[in-house]
């Protein structure tokens, strides 16, 4: 059995905020609370109110007052001398970090993070940290390394009854899964994900299952029209809460459903509105994955063969600085869809 999902980052006189309230919301209350938290001379009030406040301005693209944020939140708890409140400010950190594809930065952040919440006995704060880490790894495309960790902590979350770390450890495997081929075993993952996130009225996990699940039903099934249902339904609730990231990550799953029904010009649509967003957020790895479906479906519109060429491997150069491995490996996979080899000095050879 499960509890009702709750956001564990809002904390301090914010605890009565929801996993659901829209970030504008959000924003508003930590930056009133932040204010008199000052006029109070409360250091770890301060740090609490930071902390939402850096998470708001995260979620909604904010990336340069998100850095101000959790950076001002950090330095409050080192004055309170709260490790808990420390450790939660440098998860904010390592998070935004991985956000805008400095996941070396993220891992790093959040290592601290987990060390500084086990000695601050902040059970929760360190498995966040900890997930965190997995999911840094997990984008990277470091399956290996982070499966047993996701599992770890899925366990415990399991155990403690809460359903939101639940979800966030089913989709990672879930999506695991997906990427090496398990698309039954995802597909189970994701629908388990999605019914815990339903009935413990986890708004913002069950629009991230939801595109898990129609990214299977599309490449399983070849269902575009139930894929497309599912993304609309997610959406929906990105544009309720105002989850700019997430809406913009399912725009460009919009893409690739289309993309795989060959739909190319609605494709095209899907992922240079998705690139948009990414680009707004300044959000580089989602902004590079548009990228690739934008090129794709270019190219299946007629495109210079040059360009598409010259394109993709600029593409696999980001991928390969970034550090995401998956994804570098999807640009080599569009190489060879395209006859283009790579590029002389890419490394690894095309999949």
């Amino acid at each position: 059995m499960y509890s009702q999902a709750f956001a564990p980052e809002y904390q301090g006189a914010l605890t009565a905020l929801s996993v659901n309230s829209s970030l504008p919301d959000v924003l508003a209350a930590a930056t009133e609370q932040l204010a008199e938290a000052r006029r109070a001379g409360s250091p770890l009030e301060t740090a609490r109110a930071g902390l939402a406040a850096a998470e708001a301005y995260r979620r909604l693209g904010r990336t340069e007052e998100a850095e101000r944020a959790w950076r001002d939140s950090y330095r409050a708890a080192r004055s309170a001398g709260d490790a808990g409140a420390m450790a939660w400010a440098l998860w904010s950190g390592g998070t935004l970090a991985r956000q805008r594809g400095r996941l070396v930065l993220a891992r790093r952040l959040l290592g601290l993070a987990a060390d500084l919440a086990g000695r601050g006995g902040d059970v929760v704060a360190r498995g966040y940290s900890l997930a965190g880490m997995a999911e840094t790894g997990r984008i990277q495309g470091d399956y290996e390394a982070v499966r047993r960790l996701h599992e770890q902590l899925l366990a415990e979350a399991r155990r403690r009854g809460e359903a939101r770390h639940t979800v966030w450890a089913l989709e990672g495997i879930a999506q695991i899964h997906r990427n090496t081929g398990d698309l039954d075993s995802a597909y189970r993952l994701f629908e388990e994900a999605a019914g815990i996130a339903a009935r413990a009225d986890d708004h913002r996990g069950h629009a991230w299952a939801l595109r898990g699940l129609a990214d299977v039903v599309s490449v399983r099934d070849g269902d575009m029209a139930r894929a497309l249902t599912l993304l609309r339904e997610a959406e929906r609730t990105c544009r309720t809460m105002d989850l700019r990231g997430a809406l913009a990550y399912n725009h460009k799953m919009q893409g690739n459903v289309r993309y795989r029904a060959e739909r190319f010009e609605e494709a095209r649509a899907s992922y240079a509105q998705a690139l948009e967003e990414f680009r707004a957020m300044s959000e580089p790895r989602g902004e590079a994955l548009a990228r690739l479906g934008l090129a794709k479906s270019r190219a299946r519109l007629g495109r210079d063969r040059t360009e598409t060429a010259a394109e993709l491997a600029e593409l696999a150069g980001t991928m390969e600085r970034i550090g995401l491995r998956h994804a570098l490996e999807m640009v080599h996979l569009a190489q060879d869809e395209f006859g283009l080899a790579p590029a002389v000095g890419a490394s690894g050879a095309a999949s």
